[in-house]
């Protein structure tokens, strides 16, 4: 049955022909992305790239901002990408890890602030780069959303939304789903970037939820830690969350010289740290798969079907590259189990 007999609308269909926004065209995005490429490491760069993921599994995310946070680079690599992937009847499509990821983080964000059970609560978007979750998500209208990461990052991102306010075309503009955005300039490898946190009106006695995509393992292990650590100790403060992706060691060998943090069991570091309630996930399972993973012979389910110690695929001897989706909680009134 095709898309259009299903009901979905022309421009939610999957994959067609690419159609680039005209803004992406202009001087300005040009310009702002030109220096991307110019000045910004792989680590900061693979911001534009998740957001062109987001971008072209539109039928499946909503992300009206994500093609001008990609750019124009990224947003024709990966649409060739997927061409390929679909040509070839490739069992995993290009990007697909990273919609899966995104509406993972999603849901368990929104289940999270639900858990609260109503009041002020605090999102905090730590390596934020071009996240754009306070301008997409409407159950965050009641909380105060914080975006941390490096200042020329921030700082681009800034432009690129003042660009698009300024659009002729109002479908550009972008609208504010929650009730306050911060940015704050910190390098999560300082040991100031909770101090900046703090000078920003982020509470540290509120509710929070700490969201942390796709950054521990860009990190050190000594650094990773100690950000972990310094979540996990707000736990005997507030009702405190932590929503965060980790790898595993081989996942880390993709490329030795940009992934060096990784934890092949972090549903028991995260207890040994303070959380008192720890949930792990894989890529595919019930709560991480969204019906975008329905081969049963696809990576991410042969992976799931292995046990978690297992290192080296026993099919092919190529290494088990797992991605955890990890969310664990604390509060004063609790104890790790």
């Amino acid at each position: 049955m095709s898309n259009q007999e299903n009901g979905m609308p022309e421009e939610m269909q999957p994959w067609r022909e690419l159609k680039l926004p005209d803004l992406l065209s202009s001087d300005t995005i040009r310009e702002l992305h030109a220096a991307i490429e110019s000045e910004w490491d792989s680590s900061r760069r693979s911001a534009c790239q998740i957001a062109a993921g987001r971008a072209l599994w539109k039928h499946a995310i909503h992300d009206p901002l994500a093609e001008l946070f990609a750019g124009e680079t990224y947003m024709r690599n990966v649409y060739e990408k997927i061409k390929k992937d679909r040509l070839n009847n490739a069992r995993e499509i290009s990007g697909v890890i990273v919609a899966v990821r995104t509406l993972w983080f999603d849901s368990k964000l929104e289940a999270a602030l639900s858990s609260f059970g109503g009041g002020a609560a605090q999102v905090v978007l730590l390596g934020a780069g071009m996240d754009t979750r306070p301008y997409r998500l409407s159950f965050l209208k009641e909380s105060s959303v914080f975006e941390v990461d490096f200042a020329e990052v921030l700082q681009v991102k800034t432009n690129i939304l003042e660009a698009a306010a300024n659009s002729k075309d109002e479908h550009q503009h972008p609208i504010m789903t929650a009730k306050s955005v911060r940015r704050v300039a910190a390098d999560l490898t300082e040991d100031d970037w909770l101090e900046k946190l703090e000078m920003s009106e982020f509470d540290s006695k509120k509710n929070t939820v700490w969201v942390l995509e796709g950054i521990l393992y860009y990190l050190s292990h000594s650094d990773a830690m100690k950000v972990l650590k310094s979540i996990a100790d707000k736990c005997n403060l507030t009702h405190t969350v932590l929503l965060a992706d980790f790898m595993n060691k081989q996942a880390t060998t993709l490329s030795n010289s940009t992934f060096h943090f990784y934890s092949d069991w972090p549903d028991q570091l995260l207890p040994s740290l303070g959380f008192s309630d720890v949930k792990l996930s894989q890529i595919g399972d019930p709560d991480a798969h969204f019906g975008l993973l329905q081969d049963p012979l696809n990576l991410f389910n042969k992976l799931r079907n292995l046990p978690r110690s297992i290192q080296t695929h026993p099919d092919d001897g190529t290494p088990c590259c797992r991605l955890y989706l990890l969310q664990a909680s604390g509060s004063p009134n609790q104890t790790i189990s």
